[in-house]
């Protein structure tokens, strides 16, 4: 953090100004500053973080009514520096950024929350086997050896055996092949929390396969997770935000409402694997998203793999499989996969976009 006794170069902005005016200025900027009229109101804080967590890297300085007690908070919201007030200490502003070193949300920090940090009760400290180390990255490392050459079953009764200590989820978007991951989930632990993101534009026939798979494999579970009523009201009243920017709908119908129902998990079990795109090439086992493990049981499986091992398990197919859909999101931004494309080339099709954004948090591969 830098502590500036001069105005920072670039625009300046009060803390009132309404997001979508801050996202277009900075769209053209690699400096912004966030002047806050009163120390507090914290619209500030909130346009920083939505700022960061959609991508954008300028140099982001806070300005205005503040205090060095909001230092920390200040820095975890994204900002990288501060004008300070007439009459600022710098040594007050520094010293409360140590204050607090223990977090208890995730933000757009690195800051692990205390409670994904927390060892299993009465498991000894350090133990692989019997608790969650305090940093997660050495967790996944680790996994990431012992389970190289596992099969998915394996690395799945793994991760959710609770001397491990972790609290896990599954995500499933119950499209094109969440049969298969979802069976293996059931043969281990069929009571296992599985998230499904209902955006509101899903296709009826990813509903309807939703209910029957789960009542096929005995999913005891399954948890809808809708976007949040006002943030749908003043963002998507129309429903028609796809058309005019993908990033902020799927922001608004998938990332946030991910974000609020994954809070108390430190894992979600994922269906993704290597072979639908590109940017899924190098996919690990086990990844660190946010401070939280990622883990992909079928990330080496082909699609040749899937099918058979759906046949084998009489697993039913989504309805819109035998109509060319190998991926399956939301209705307006999906279609049929012709001959020779991969697997994911019928989501948001000539758009510069190829993922949702729920797995493309700042990532620690281990």
């Amino acid at each position: 953090m830098l502590w500036l006794d001069v105005p920072a170069d670039g625009d300046r902005l009060v803390a009132s100004t309404p997001l979508d005016v801050v996202e277009g200025i900075a769209r053209d900027r690699d400096a912004l500053t966030i002047v806050f009229e009163a120390f507090r109101d914290g619209r500030g804080f909130s346009l920083a973080s939505v700022l960061r967590e959609r991508g954008w890297t300028g140099r982001l300085t806070a300005a205005g009514d503040l205090l060095p007690d909001q230092a920390r908070h200040l820095q975890r919201s994204g900002f990288d520096a501060v004008e300070l007030p007439p009459g600022s200490d710098v040594a007050d502003w520094t010293r409360m950024l140590g204050v607090f070193t223990t977090v208890y949300q995730p933000a757009v920090d690195k800051s692990i929350p205390a409670w994904r940090r927390r060892p299993a009760a009465g498991s000894e400290p350090g133990a692989l086997t019997q608790a969650v180390p305090r940093d997660l990255e050495i967790l996944a490392q680790a996994l990431n050896v012992s389970l190289a050459d596992a099969d998915p079953l394996t690395v799945l009764q793994t991760v959710l055996d609770p001397a491990l200590g972790l609290r896990t989820a599954v995500l499933s978007s119950f499209g094109a092949e969440a049969a298969v991951l979802l069976d293996h989930v059931g043969r281990v632990d069929p009571a296992t929390p599985v998230l499904f993101l209902d955006t509101g534009q899903h296709f009826l026939q990813t509903l309807s396969y939703r209910k029957q798979l789960s009542e096929t494999l005995g999913l005891s579970d399954v948890r809808i997770v809708t976007p949040d009523a006002g943030e749908r009201a003043a963002l998507d009243a129309s429903d028609t935000l796809w058309r005019s920017d993908a990033d902020a709908c799927c922001d608004l119908r998938k990332v946030r409402p991910l974000a609020r129902a994954s809070v108390g998990f430190s894992a979600l079990i994922t269906g993704r694997k290597r072979h639908q795109a590109e940017t899924r090439q190098a996919l690990p086992i086990v990844e660190v998203l946010d401070g939280t493990l990622r883990i992909n049981p079928l990330a080496a499986w082909g699609s040749e793999q899937l099918a058979k091992y759906a046949e084998d398990r009489g697993l039913p197919a989504h309805p819109l499989v035998e109509q060319g859909y190998a991926s399956i999101g939301c209705w307006p931004c999906t279609r049929a996969v012709q001959p020779g494309e991969n697997d994911r080339a019928g989501r948001w099709s000539g758009a510069d976009k190829v993922e949702c954004g729920i797995h493309l948090g700042r990532r620690v591969a281990a």
